[in-house]
């Protein structure tokens, strides 16, 4: 039996491990957080999974709250002029729905269910020394978590990696009480485009008190929503947040009037991070390869909502990888490939959301404006948060959006 050791229990180290453990391999997780302490922490993120990554969990029985989480069924766009009016206003519908669970409810519920199986779970803070100890005894080691010293294992990738500061400043908080949206009355992930602010977007999310909602700013540093800095007690971010809606996406606003708060005391994060791209192939002081995963290896900012879809994917990838592997040495060679596998995925997820990041383009511009009025452009971009390689020959490209808007204002 082969012995795999995966350091983090996030989406992607628990759901590989589990995929593992399932064909019959010899898995080690190793956490700094426990379940119950995950539970009782703060929220971790603001994710939204799309079909093709939730089709990742389904394939391992893994989608244990599909039942009690809103059905997103669509994704909707705003962009606010300098007075607070709405400029572009539209909703297009996913040809699946999307879904998004508190990760404080999914990753103490995965290791709980990977150690019933008969996985075994190890407490412990993790250095590149601690490693370089453990790996002669495993078969493969992953590496799942790149906080600390972990990260300096994988060196930056130059050529992929452009930014070398934050390009937005992160405000999220978890809430019950939003109105009604008064456009659809279908749930979908909403995004207002503040131009020279930065993006603001709200998703129907289930945390363990029941279904609730997302509001995330996306700030641009130093701009005027980037105003969370310091703040240590949740009920001045959420107030930080709602003052900025009011001042800035007062349609946004109004759906709070009826008096929203927040989910439990956890229910706020913020913070900053630099997008970057990281060789995969990491070496430990004695010379032993380790195999990076996920956001230790491609970290994007969280404009395009990406971040777990990714990572469930990136878990399918190297899972696929490493059963057909067969018993062979899990030797450098083999590690570049899994990744080389996991890049086509998410090579086009990198380019879009550094696009994103940056002022639209005038041929983008169109495509928006061309939502309101065209079913299908809305349409096609919302699936695009599914499939972000579909996005590379029309909205990345201004000759290609040109081509597509001539096309389906054709049939019109």
């Amino acid at each position: 039996m082969r012995r795999v050791l995966i350091v983090g229990a996030g989406q992607a180290g628990l759901q590989l491990a589990l995929g593992l453990q399932a064909h019959g391999y010899d898995v080690t997780v190793l956490t700094d957080r426990g379940p119950e302490e995950v539970r009782a922490g703060r929220v971790t993120s603001s994710q939204c999974m799309f079909d093709s990554a939730l089709r990742t969990e389904r394939a391992l029985g893994l989608d244990l709250w599909a039942d009690r989480a809103p059905r997103i069924e669509g994704v909707g766009l705003s962009v606010a002029g300098p007075r607070g009016e709405r400029l572009i206003d539209w909703v297009g519908r996913l040809d699946a729905y999307a879904q998004s669970v508190d990760q404080r409810l999914k990753m103490p519920a995965w290791l709980e269910l990977f150690a019933e199986r008969g996985g075994r779970v190890e407490l412990r803070q993790v250095t590149p020394a601690d490693l370089q100890n453990l790996a002669g005894s495993y078969d493969l080691v992953l590496v799942a978590s790149g906080k600390g010293p972990l990260a300096s294992l994988f060196e930056r990738d130059l050529v992929r990696s452009p930014y070398e500061r934050p390009q937005r400043a992160l405000a999220a908080s978890y809430v019950h009480g939003l109105g009604p949206r008064p456009e659809h009355d279908f749930p979908a992930v909403r995004c207002d485009v503040v131009p020279g602010v930065g993006e603001f977007f709200a998703v129907p999310a289930l945390t363990g008190a029941g279904p609730c909602d997302i509001l995330l700013w996306e700030a641009q540093p130093g701009g005027p929503a980037d105003a969370f800095d310091g703040i240590r007690d949740p009920a001045e971010h959420l107030r930080v947040t709602l003052e900025l809606m009011k001042t800035f996406i007062p349609w946004e606003y109004d759906r709070t009037r009826s008096g929203v708060e927040l989910t439990d005391a956890g229910a706020t994060l913020a913070g900053r991070f630099t997008p970057v791209v990281r060789h995969p192939v990491g070496e430990l002081p004695g010379g032993a390869a380790v195999l990076g995963v996920a956001d230790v290896v491609v970290l994007n900012d969280p404009i395009t909502g990406q971040g777990s879809n990714s990572a469930a994917k990136c878990a399918a990838d190297y899972l696929e990888a490493i059963l057909a592997h067969g018993d062979k040495p899990f030797d450098r060679d083999f590690q570049q490939a899994a990744f080389d596998r996991f890049w086509r995925t998410a090579g086009p997820v990198t380019t879009w959301t550094n696009a994103m990041l940056a002022p639209p383009p005038p041929h983008v511009l169109d495509l928006f404006g061309a939502g309101g009025r065209v079913p299908a452009v809305a349409d096609r971009f919302a699936n695009g948060f599914d499939d972000p390689a579909d996005l590379d020959d029309w909205f990345l490209d201004p000759a290609g959006a040109a081509a597509y808007l001539a096309s389906v204002t054709a049939d019109r």
